[in-house]
């Protein structure tokens, strides 16, 4: 066995991996392994700064369905890449972060760049490990990626002590991983699967609750399934957008806070609800004691702790979501629930998504994202930063297949979209990226423009631009008596920074030039940005106030 120091022990690990793609940014207390990067064959993306390596990352895994890579160095680097950990932790993205440390001989001793990065990212990780000799390195890297991809999936920590990355080893890659304690159960109980199966056979007015963790375990097929046989009606979270294709007469698309109402609607109506990788959360349910209270509930979850956790369930089954619709579709009858269609067609009728047009040369940030959806025709994948851009995507663009829309939701982190829209485009590079971004929350990780100029990523940017950190303007409008405090954010001009960094720019200001603008900007080589000026004081609506109800929906 050949002895390699740690730097290097790393990079082998990774090719074992078969990783494609790292995001990083060097340091000190990585400078061994940069130095062993230097030509090892790895595809190696300099970031811009730490957090929006970490989001790279996320992109990358989120758009591909690999194990994001990323690296930082000690102090500072690592405490950068905490918001990127909790935004994957949020969301169940698997990644595996590298980060520096002081020597073993300086722990604890307030050196020089020393944080206990182990302790700071402990609840934000799905686990964490602390290399303190090179002989456990390539061991410990096995370990993470079978953690971080497998079970719920999630972000794994390796702290690496700097002479671990100088000193020797025999390096020998582990063929497997034996954790005792960390067994993800896969198949779901027989006795819960046949119960689950009967309750659908049985239910009137069946609803399909998606949510991510349809998308993680690959289970678009078998939702499919289950729609057309039982022809049960489907909504999703925002982290399941395109499960199912949106074009379809049993497709309500996103429920809860900013859903469709007749999504909202078709909730208070069923007598089961299927709840498929979905956490009832918040912006799901609203007021939780009414949501779904008329309905009995099946819960299918790989992660046992979510079952139950916000809504007493009546067929909980713990399994991965793949694995337990396989099991429970030979036993679900085929089937028209005629009566139920016609509700749910009557319901999007009756109350479809819409917004006031008044015929001027103003350009609706609505009709923007149903252009993009034209031009498109769901060929493309939609990357957003948070705020009401992120609704407006999620409302205006018909998904058709999973992976097609990445955004922030559990941690609703700001700043998310450009760097990860880099990444979807480096783990998809024949995927047309369009990032829908809004002029506050692009600011918060503007500078990985220079990551998209020196690698010529062919990222499409929207800029949703109304001068104002926009839903939180809609809350002060709406709650606060339009008492605007420190939510005005003058912005810069897009079109001069973007060519700064050598990307061609835009500014588009009446809906006449959007069309034009659009197709110059999508049929470029390398990235574009499309500074489109919007209403200041448009609103994201359908909208269900914090704590209300699903019933309580207003401005639909």
């Amino acid at each position: 066995m050949p002895k390699l120091n740690g730097g290097e022990i790393i990079v082998e690990s990774l090719k074992n991996e078969n990783v494609d793609a790292i995001f990083g940014y060097p340091g000190g207390a990585v400078i061994n392994l940069y130095d062993a990067l230097y030509n090892s064959g790895l595809k190696h993306y300099l970031g811009r700064h730490e957090q929006g390596v970490v989001h790279a990352a996320d992109g990358y895994a989120r758009s591909s369905g690999k194990v994001g890579v990323c690296i930082a160095t000690s102090g500072p680097g690592g405490t950068n890449m905490v918001t990127g950990l909790a935004n994957a932790f949020m969301d169940s993205v698997p990644l595996v972060a590298f980060t520096g440390q002081v020597s073993t001989s300086m722990l604890g001793k307030d050196s020089f760049q020393e944080a206990d990065i182990t302790g700071i990212s402990l609840p934000i990780t799905k686990h964490n490990f602390l290399v303190t000799d090179v002989k456990d390195l390539a061991k410990t890297i096995k370990e993470a990626f079978f953690i971080a991809k497998t079970g719920r999936p999630g972000p794994v920590l390796i702290d690496l002590a700097k002479d671990v990355t100088q000193k020797e080893a025999e390096f020998s890659y582990p063929a497997k991983v034996f954790l005792p304690g960390y067994r993800p159960q896969f198949e779901g109980h027989r006795l819960m699967v046949n119960k689950a199966a009967r309750a659908i056979n049985n239910a009137k007015r069946p609803l399909l609750y998606v949510g991510g963790g349809a998308v993680i375990s690959g289970a678009e097929k078998e939702i499919r399934e289950l729609v057309d046989r039982a022809k049960i009606p489907i909504t999703t979270t925002l982290m399941a957008l395109g499960i199912y294709p949106e074009d379809q007469d049993l497709a309500l698309e996103m429920l809860g806070m900013h859903g469709t109402e007749y999504a909202n609607r078709a909730t208070l109506e069923t007598d089961l609800v299927i709840a498929i990788g979905a956490r009832f959360d918040d912006r799901v349910t609203g007021k939780l004691d009414e949501f779904i209270a008329q309905a009995d509930i099946i819960q299918i979850d790989i992660d046992p702790a979510e079952i139950g956790k916000n809504l007493d369930v009546e067929i909980p089954i713990v399994g991965d979501v793949k694995d337990v619709l396989l099991e429970i579709l030979p036993f679900i009858e085929v089937k028209e629930n005629g009566e139920w269609q016609e509700r749910i067609k009557e319901l999007k009728s009756k109350y479809p998504l819409k917004y006031e047009d008044d015929g001027s040369e103003t350009i609706k940030p609505q009709y923007i994202m149903e252009e993009v959806d034209k031009y498109t025709n769901g060929d493309a994948t939609i990357v957003t930063e948070v705020g009401q851009h992120q609704m407006w995507a999620a409302q205006y663009h018909k998904y058709k297949k999973p992976r097609q829309f990445i955004s922030s939701g559990g941690l609703g982190t700001m700043g998310f979209g450009l760097p990860a829209a880099i990444g979807a485009q480096v783990g998809q590079p024949n995927e047309k990226i369009i990032l829908i971004a809004g002029d506050g929350s692009i600011q918060m990780n503007i500078q990985e423009l220079g990551t998209i100029q020196t690698y010529n990523i062919p990222v499409k940017i929207i800029i949703f631009n109304n001068k104002y950190l926009g839903m939180v303007r809609q809350w002060q409008e709406m709650f606060f008596e339009k008492r605007y405090s420190e939510t005005k954010i003058p912005a810069p001009d897009f079109v001069k920074m973007g060519e700064a960094y050598g990307i061609w720019s835009k500014k588009v200001e009446k809906k006449l030039e959007l069309d034009d603008a659009l197709r110059e900007a999508m049929e470029l080589d390398g990235p574009a940005i499309l500074d489109i000026q919007i209403p200041e004081e448009e609103n994201v609506y359908p909208m269900v106030p914090a704590g209300a109800g699903l019933k309580d929906m207003i401005g639909g």
